[in-house]
């Protein structure tokens, strides 16, 4: 992959024979005269490397490299200066600056500056991969899925937890918002802090705002003594807000203060106590269409919608509905002392077929069932719930009202072939035994519908 430099220089022709100069090495070089615009780059983009001058406009090379250090801390930053002094040296290294590097400066000097940085990323890149597949991506990944969809989103979380941002996750019921929270935290510079969560719908308003904010003796009949709330709860760590989009107005305007202060006043207190928690939100709710409606203040949906991850269905990536359902059968076989080695094909069909809609939460108690009630050491159809047992491929084809979302038998057997040869990740011995065919007759069937990516 070829390195993306950004050089940030106020000289407009400096910047241009810079950039000039590493295109020829073969970089891919983003060139800016403007330090504001140039950080926006630096936290927003994937960039390998970033160069920049030391006094600028009101964004100083200093202020920028704070910042990056701040939010991208794997992304160096090299200072270019014609002021050499060591306290301009010390200065920069202490916000975060990898190197400095003096004008006027020869290109082999540049060179050398611009490898050991490149070199030193690849590194710290690297050491985050090894330590993430020696977790195993467990128990999150393991739970959510490894379909490329979800590989994506779990490489995603990996980029963001290593920031300070907040982070909001969407989603159906089931999908797994809180195990995404979870990701972000012990990924972070805070896993070594606590999680704190709560569900926002299961509170009335005025025990809900004691829970987040805390309350001082007396500020109430039953106030015996104080309590700390989550915010403080939570510090040096992660403060899960599930459901936000439930939060009443009257709590939503004390949480958009408290984010934008970095405060929180408990309840019958005089003053306000500073907080250090990082806050992660989930909802199943359009909270675009909450805040068209006045029941969701559009300035904390802002605030709170920093950076997004939404979870797709289950359904829409059916490749994940074997994997998981084999991670649960095992997990629940060691937990209940079942020996249960796996599930017959009849039962893989109808966990395909089955439309899943209470996503992988509604998979696991499926298959808890199943692994309670196997009494043969392999799941069969009748220790399926009936709604997954009775399910067949074609249901909701034929129960479509529109005459035109009708479709014949042999479309219906080409959608279901192409999704079980996605769920078993082209294995044809698998996707064989599963659909009932002798491999023949299924390269037969991938020739005749043009299922040709999934072999």
């Amino acid at each position: 992959m070829i390195p993306r430099i950004l050089v940030v220089d106020d000289d407009p022709d400096f910047c241009n024979e810079l950039q000039r100069l590493l295109t020829k090495r073969g970089h891919d070089v983003v060139g800016r005269t403007s330090a504001e615009e140039a950080l926006a780059i630096a936290l927003g983009e994937d960039m390998d490397l970033v160069l920049t001058d030391l006094r600028m406009g009101e964004v100083s090379g200093t202020d920028l490299c704070r910042h990056v250090a701040g939010q991208k801390p794997d992304l160096p930053v090299v200072v270019l200066t014609g002021f050499g002094s060591v306290e301009a040296a010390v200065a920069t290294m202490r916000a975060g600056a990898f190197d400095f590097l003096t004008k006027p400066f020869s290109p082999a000097q540049l060179d050398l500056v611009v490898a050991r940085a490149l070199e030193h990323r690849r590194l710290r890149v690297e050491v985050k991969r090894l330590e993430r597949e020696a977790r195993g991506r467990a128990p999150e990944a393991a739970i959510l899925g490894e379909s490329r969809v979800m590989r994506e989103v779990l490489d995603f979380v990996d980029r963001v937890a290593a920031t300070e941002a907040t982070v909001l996750v969407t989603g159906e019921s089931g999908t797994g918002k809180e195990l995404v929270a979870r990701a972000v935290h012990e990924r972070s510079r805070r896993a070594r802090g606590p999680f704190v969560a709560i569900n926002c719908a299961a509170l009335p308003e005025a025990l809900l705002e004691s829970e987040l904010f805390g309350y001082v003796r007396g500020a109430f009949t039953d106030a015996k003594g104080a309590k700390r709330g989550l915010f403080l709860e939570a510090q040096g760590g992660t403060l899960f807000l599930d459901e936000v989009g439930e939060l009443p107005i009257g709590v939503q305007a004390k949480l958009l203060r408290a984010l934008e202060e970095r405060k929180v006043r408990p309840l019958g207190a005089t003053q306000e106590v500073p907080f250090d928690a990082r806050l992660v939100a989930a909802t199943n709710r359009d909270l675009e269409s909450r805040v068209a409606e006045r029941a969701f203040r559009e300035d904390l949906y802002y605030r709170i919608h920093v950076v997004h991850v939404d979870l797709p269905p289950l359904r829409a990536r059916g490749e994940d509905v074997l994997a998981l359902a084999t991670h649960f059968l095992r997990r629940f076989s060691e937990r209940h002392g079942k020996v249960v080695s796996g599930m017959r094909g009849d039962v893989v069909q109808r966990l395909l077929a089955y439309p899943w809609p209470g996503n992988v939460r509604e998979l696991q108690n499926c298959m808890e069932r199943a692994v309670a009630l196997c009494l043969t050491g392999e799941i069969t159809p009748e220790e399926l719930p009936p709604r997954v047992r009775d399910h067949r491929p074609s249901d909701v084809l034929v129960a479509a009202s529109d005459p035109t979302e009708l479709v014949t038998m042999e479309e219906v057997e080409r959608r279901y072939v192409r999704r079980v040869m996605e769920a078993v990740g082209g294995s044809k011995s698998e996707a064989a035994r599963i659909l009932g065919f002798d491999r023949s007759t299924l390269y037969r069937k991938l020739e005749r519908y043009g299922i040709r990516e999934a072999g």
